[in-house]
């Protein structure tokens, strides 16, 4: 074929359809993103650790976190604001020391409801909230559609809200492990060893008053949950999702549950601790296993919401307002905590009991998922209709 009639048979193409595939096709076609929802509600002011205020001391009597340079559990200096919780000192801390992790405080959405199962809902459909909600379109399957129909991923039992649309995507439930510390022989062997001596009813009082607020922990835990993986589990699974996503997919979600800690929270050790412990060690394990890949891999870590900023009664806090996204990649700029940001004191909390929201989550994602893909604004509209992305220069 003469070059002359090649170009009559280009001309004699469908022009929309053409157009439209380059439009739905980024230049950035081999980044990678993986959005890690932290189910019930995380205690962000016990990981990004506003260490200078003696506000967050007097609030937090016995679940504070040490300061920098206290001690073996102390928390670890980020700047001269925000420390970091102990339990991530092997795992994410080196990340941050390499600037691929960063931190955004106050960062949330302005659901206003404290409900697990509302704020979830609302975050995940990525709609504004004054405006009619179509239940059938989660952000991540309208960011899918915006990148052509890159292949997505969901590691969950079932396709959870924020994956729902247009684009089809496939789920791979992940396994499940028990968290739950001492089982029924070991609570009996222990029993045994003291009904005979003056301690044994006490003993035995205790296991049942344990028991009991096990079985309502793990039942709130359950119901905010929505059947996630546990931090266990998901740090056990974090390399096979890895390989999966550097060998296969652009996008991928998974959900962690068991971060409603009403009750003993703990502070540098305890269940909070435990559970962080494992988290951070999933996350790392995840970065190793995207190789060479992890320079295009953009992962976003959030939740529902934070926690109450004091403390309650059972040594624990309940559900807050605001709370901190962890932003990583191997080509984000991080080694910092960024967004806006106010002093941590009693004047400036939510309500007079949380972190304030000032940084919007639609518009946080959107400057993100612009920048890392190479998105238009129309584009990014349409995954977060009437948001206003910004660009925090994290990638």
């Amino acid at each position: 074929m003469q070059r002359r009639d090649l170009l009559k048979a280009l001309a004699t193409l469908p022009a929309l359809s053409y157009s439209a595939s380059l439009l739905a096709t980024p230049t950035a076609t081999n980044r990678k993103c993986l959005l890690v929802f932290l189910r019930g509600g995380y205690d962000a002011a016990n990981v990004l650790v506003p260490y200078t205020s003696s506000f967050y001391y007097q609030s937090r009597p016995t679940i504070a976190i040490p300061k920098p340079n206290s001690g073996a559990q102390a928390s670890l200096v980020l700047d001269s604001n925000w420390a970091l919780h102990p339990a991530l000192q092997k795992s994410l801390y080196p990340l941050y020391q390499r600037k691929q992790l960063a931190f955004i405080p106050f960062a949330g959405t302005d659901d206003l409801s404290r409900s697990h199962f509302e704020t979830q809902d609302s975050i995940e459909l990525g709609q504004a909230i004054n405006g009619t909600r179509n239940f059938e379109s989660g952000f991540m399957n309208r960011l899918a559609e915006q990148l052509g129909g890159k292949t997505s991923i969901t590691f969950t039992d079932q396709i959870p809200l924020i994956m729902r649309g247009k684009v089809e995507v496939p789920n791979l439930a992940l396994k499940r492990i028990n968290q739950s510390g001492l089982n029924a022989h070991q609570s009996a062997v222990i029993n045994d060893m003291y009904k005979s001596t003056q301690l044994g009813s006490q003993v035995h009082q205790g296991f049942d008053v344990r028991e009991q607020a096990q079985r309502d922990m793990k039942q709130d835990m359950d119901k905010a949950s929505r059947t996630a993986i546990s931090s266990k589990g998901f740090e056990l699974e974090a390399s096979r999702m890895a390989s999966m996503m550097r060998d296969t997919f652009n996008l991928g979600f998974v959900d962690v549950g068991g971060w409603d800690t009403h009750v003993a929270q703990g502070a540098s050790s305890g269940s909070l601790a435990e559970k962080l412990d494992e988290l951070g060690r999933g996350l790392a394990a995840f970065a190793d296993g995207m190789g060479n890949q992890w320079k295009d891999t953009l992962v976003v870590v959030i939740s529902e919401f934070g926690r109450t900023f004091r403390e309650n009664g059972n040594r624990g806090t309940d559900h807050g307002h605001g709370s901190t996204y962890w932003i990583m990649g191997g080509s984000v700029a991080g080694g910092r905590v960024t967004g806006e940001q106010q002093e941590v004191n009693a004047k400036n909390l939510f309500q007079n009991r949380d972190f304030p929201v000032l940084n919007n989550y639609r518009n946080i994602l959107g400057g993100l998922f612009s920048h890392h893909f190479d998105l238009s604004p129309s584009q990014i509209d349409r995954v977060f209709p009437g948001a206003k992305p910004y660009n925090l220069g994290l990638v």
